[in-house]
């Protein structure tokens, strides 16, 4: 399932089929060719993905094979008990958690699900969960702080859902609680971005003492269609918007949005999930170690706070 820029690399792959094929003669050689034109693809994806315009980025972080919060779960953590519900609506499959181990950590788990196939994504409502969603993720924060654990929020969504009966509901007051829930949490809140962060969809679970980011994922107020859409009154923009924007991971770590990336395996997380989820892994860890739980909630609020502040320059005399 190529991207529209990965054509090059398609092209490549189709000749090196071709002479795999053609090779299993015994009677024609072209082994070297063939390693020839695999070095040159190999060369080629990276020159690709390290050059990647932020329109590119938001299409790898949006390609339907990329590791969901599921595979994360498999490939990090042992003994995950989830949990289901909000206790006042019901059980939204859009954002799932539970306990689990992390080697010797034991830590609580929330994140967005979206799925790989139509019928996943109809179920997960494509990652955009609804009031009872944020409910539930907010419940099991709450068991965290009880029992002395930390919270491991992993983000992949394009917004919540706007939807009538989700507004009805108290969408925006969900979400709103649980930033009022998370600023004073007193237990460390370490938040992955891992696809789309899209909007308070987003930060409405995402509000971390650490926040990281794989490097071809994206986090913005709006996704570039909805801004060229306000902005242009044409969605045509998206990719200028996206410029715009800056919801890449080097845009938001100089601008002090996020603190870490997470760089992703040649090709991006889909073309290599172990291997993403293998560095997401090391991340966790460092960090689980490393961070303090002494006045994290007040050190939370400063870190937010000071996000977005303008620096004056004074005039050259």
């Amino acid at each position: 399932m190529g991207l529209d820029f990965e054509k090059p690399l398609e092209e490549l792959e189709a000749r090196i089929a071709e002479l795999t094929r053609l090779n299993a003669d015994p009677n024609v050689h072209y082994d070297d060719e063939i390693a020839r034109l695999k070095k040159e693809w190999s060369e080629l994806r990276k020159q690709i993905y390290s050059n990647l315009t932020a329109w590119q980025t938001v299409q790898v972080a949006r390609h339907p094979q990329r590791p969901t919060i599921r595979d994360y779960i498999k490939g990090i953590f042992s003994e995950f008990i989830e949990l289901h519900g909000d206790r006042c609506f019901g059980d939204d499959q859009s954002i799932i958690g539970g306990f689990a181990t992390l080697e010797k950590h034991r830590v609580v788990v929330v994140g967005h699900q979206k799925g790989k196939t139509t019928e996943e994504n109809i179920k997960a409502n494509f990652g955009m969960a609804n009031p009872e969603g944020y409910r539930k993720a907010m419940r099991l924060m709450k068991l965290a702080e009880k029992y002395g654990l930390s919270v491991l929020s992993f983000v992949d969504t394009p917004g919540a859902y706007p939807g009538i009966d989700a507004e009805a509901r108290g969408q925006a007051e969900a979400i709103a609680r649980n930033l009022t829930v998370m600023s004073d949490l007193e237990t460390p809140i370490i938040t992955v971005i891992t696809g789309e962060g899209g909007s308070g969809g987003a930060i409405g679970i995402g509000m971390g003492d650490v926040v990281l980011m794989l490097s071809h994922a994206v986090y913005s107020v709006i996704s570039p269609e909805g801004c060229a859409s306000i902005l242009w009154r044409d969605g045509a923009k998206a990719p200028e918007a996206a410029e715009a924007l800056k919801i890449t991971a080097p845009c938001l770590l100089k601008l002090g949005v996020i603190d870490e990336i997470i760089e992703e395996p040649p090709g991006g997380a889909h073309s290599d999930p172990d291997a993403a989820i293998a560095a997401v892994k090391r991340a966790l860890l460092r960090h689980l170690k490393r961070i303090s739980r002494r006045k994290i909630a007040a050190r939370r609020c400063e870190k937010y706070a000071a996000i977005g502040r303008f620096v004056k320059k004074q005039k050259a005399i």
